[in-house]
């Protein structure tokens, strides 16, 4: 739990936080200015296929994870779902700047029609985790009610059977009292 720092307002993180990630993202500009005019225009790589079969395989792993916590309306879907929306960008941009002249258009594609939409569900899941959940509970009540009642159906069928049976081969209480025949035969 935070705690609080101001007057109805609760801290979601340590103070110190904020500052030292302001002075990393600052310490990152000269670092990434030093590496636009210093790294090579092409590089060959020992690991290139590892590199990407290894993404992937990450990318397969949190796109399950994700679809699983979604499916079973855990509180976690947004954070495995910042995650995913996260890969899926990075994923976008490595597949269309590393591809070659030929196939430069078909990343293009992959990243506009299927990478940057599924980040930007993710996104949304990320910011809508309350009602995602709510609508995977709302189904699996629907889902117990119904099954309750064929549950219910199924156990009384048999003993309303077992009663109609009864009532027809011996006579009602009332009727031998009152001297009158019962309907019953026999």
């Amino acid at each position: 739990m935070g705690t609080l720092n101001e007057p109805g307002r609760l801290a979601t993180s340590p103070r110190w936080v904020a500052p030292v990630f302001a002075v990393l993202g600052a310490a990152t500009v000269p670092w990434t200015v030093y590496l636009a005019m210093t790294l090579p225009a092409h590089a060959n790589t020992h690991h290139y296929r590892l590199t990407w079969v290894g993404f992937d395989t990450m990318l397969i792993v949190v796109l399950l994870a994700t679809a699983y916590l979604a499916w079973r309306g855990n509180r976690f879907v947004g954070l495995l779902a910042t995650i995913t929306a996260t890969m899926l960008v990075v994923d976008a941009w490595f597949d269309v700047n590393t591809s070659n002249h030929a196939d430069r258009p078909v990343a293009i594609l992959s990243a506009a029609l299927v990478e940057l939409p599924l980040a930007a569900v993710c996104g949304w899941i990320a910011l809508h985790v309350d009602q995602v959940i709510e609508r995977r509970l709302r189904r699996l009540t629907r889902r117990a009610a119904r099954l309750s009642g064929i549950a219910e159906t199924e156990s009384t069928a048999p003993a309303r059977a077992r009663a109609a049976q009864t009532c027809a081969v011996t006579p009602a209480v009332g009727d031998e009292q009152a001297g009158r025949p019962s309907d019953s035969p026999g």
